[in-house]
């Protein structure tokens, strides 16, 4: 998995739900549970995660729970 694209695609979900505030972050998570691939969600909590929003930072570090 490309983690560049991956990356990206965590901030677009993270920008597209900040609207929600303190909720943004679990909904970002949750919407990577429910519709990324099982690669592409090892890949993300495998990577470098500097690149990546507050708001999906957060998410990343939600998922691994």
């Amino acid at each position: 998995m490309d983690l560049a694209r991956l990356t990206y695609m965590a901030n677009q979900i993270a920008r597209n739900l900040a609207a929600h505030g303190d909720a943004a972050a679990a909904l970002t998570c949750q919407h990577i549970k429910d519709y990324w691939d099982p690669r592409m969600k090892a890949a993300i909590l495998a990577g470098e995660r500097s690149g990546l929003d507050p708001i999906a930072r957060e998410a990343v570090k939600l998922l691994e729970s």
